[in-house]
């Protein structure tokens, strides 16, 4: 007797209401475990103040985070490959609280960076890219929807946690909210973890019906990592500069540090929106198409930035920047799903998200350098704009082979 093999469309789980619910628990790990992402930048001061270091010193553990966090979207993404998602996001949460503890009790800005970035940033990197893979394997109808409400988990902990923490800072200061995430994270990520326990769905087989096949392309998976790696550094670059320098941006223009926090908050929350909806548009025309016209769009709001500096016009353009850059980063995990084998996908999203971080730490860092030599943020966001061309540049491409693998099969 011939048996017909299961595939992951008919297999328990996919697009179900279990598969709703991982994705619900899946945001909410996100968003409390995202703490490791933000909380530096909050008590940047008061540990530069504690330790007697410049800022260039104190901003390292920031550094060390993006570094350790950047790794550990390889790592553990290359990890869930192997063992499934639970196990090494377990392990990851254990190390994201045993770092928030140890890092309040740190005496020396060394040890706290090294923490930062060993613990802390490779702990965070499990509620990135790695979930954002074990999403995709529970959706066909509804991947690209599910990749980007899993994403949003991140842009979410950065509208709560700097909310938060100031009200605990001020009764006992940034050691004992430290310790406070750490005992947080451990007590509700680690139950949030043993939830998903549950092993992905096998890959459906190809042409089988409700299933999503490997998509043909006319390159091979290295050369679609090459090139969606090169994509995502360039976006990151063009979209560092307002989400890292927009409050600077606006002390310099004179309207203070309150309103530029609140342009970043537009921003923010504009980008939930948009990756949300990004998501139900990649399910109608695509993740490429998708992807072209969000990194257009945001090249255009980049261009805005310069000749509208005035307060009103600054909120409406950091409110259409958020609007378009939002749904960006995920397109790249749909794109993974939707033309490399799913056996792979951690380790290829992870790759993708490791260059998007390393592009928004570079583009920070080189946007202050450029002000630096000139005395003006313009040449900064010109820069910003010419990296968004580097990125459409390798859509383009990534459309035009996209499309040769379609006729090659026709």
């Amino acid at each position: 007797m011939t048996t017909i093999p299961r595939n992951a469309a008919d297999s328990p789980g996919v697009d179900s209401f279990h598969a709703w619910m991982r994705l619900a628990v899946s945001v909410l790990l996100a968003t409390i475990g995202g703490a490791g992402m933000w909380a530096v930048v909050v008590v940047l001061p008061a540990v530069q103040a504690e330790f007697g270091v410049d800022r260039a010193a104190a901003s390292m553990p920031y550094t060390a985070t993006m570094v350790g966090f950047a790794a550990g979207n390889v790592l553990v993404g290359r990890a869930i490959d192997r063992m499934g998602y639970w196990v090494p996001a377990l392990a990851s949460a254990v190390a994201l609280s045993a770092g928030f503890l140890l890092a309040s009790l740190t005496t020396s800005i060394l040890v706290f960076t090294l923490v930062q970035g060993l613990l802390i940033g490779v702990g965070t990197s499990a509620i990135f890219g790695p979930l954002i893979a074990d999403v995709s394997h529970w959706f066909h109808r509804r991947r690209g929807v599910a990749v980007t409400v899993a994403a949003s988990g991140s842009y979410l902990a950065g509208a709560v946690w700097p909310t938060v923490m100031p009200y605990a800072m001020q009764s006992g200061g940034w050691r004992f909210t430290y310790a406070t995430i750490g005992v947080i994270c451990l007590a509700t990520m680690v139950p949030l973890v043993l939830m998903l326990r549950r092993g992905a769905p096998r890959e459906a087989a190809q042409g089988s019906p409700g299933s999503r096949p490997v998509q043909p392309i006319s390159l091979t998976p290295s050369q679609l990592q090459v090139l969606l790696v090169i994509a995502g550094f360039g976006c990151c670059m063009a979209m560092s500069m307002p989400q890292v320098h927009i409050v600077a941006y606006c002390l310099d223009l004179g309207y203070g540090v309150a309103r530029g926090a609140d342009m970043l908050s537009i921003m923010l929350a504009a980008g939930v929106v948009s990756r949300i909806g990004s998501g139900f548009v990649a399910d109608r025309i695509g993740a490429v198409k998708t992807l072209l016209a969000g990194s257009a769009l945001q090249g255009l709001s980049l261009f805005f930035y310069i000749p509208f500096d005035g307060l009103a016009s600054l909120y409406v353009v950091s409110l259409v920047f958020g609007l378009s850059q939002g749904g960006i980063v995920p397109c790249y995990a749909i794109i993974v799903r939707d033309y490399m084998p799913a056996k792979e996908a951690g380790q290829r999203v992870g790759i993708v998200m490791m260059a998007t971080i390393f592009g928004m730490a570079v583009g920070g860092w080189m946007s202050g350098w450029i002000y630096d030599l000139t005395g003006s943020y313009a040449a900064a966001f010109l820069n910003g704009i010419a990296w968004n061309l580097v990125n459409l540049a390798a859509i383009l491409l990534l459309m035009w082979k996209a499309r040769r693998g379609v006729e090659a099969l026709a």
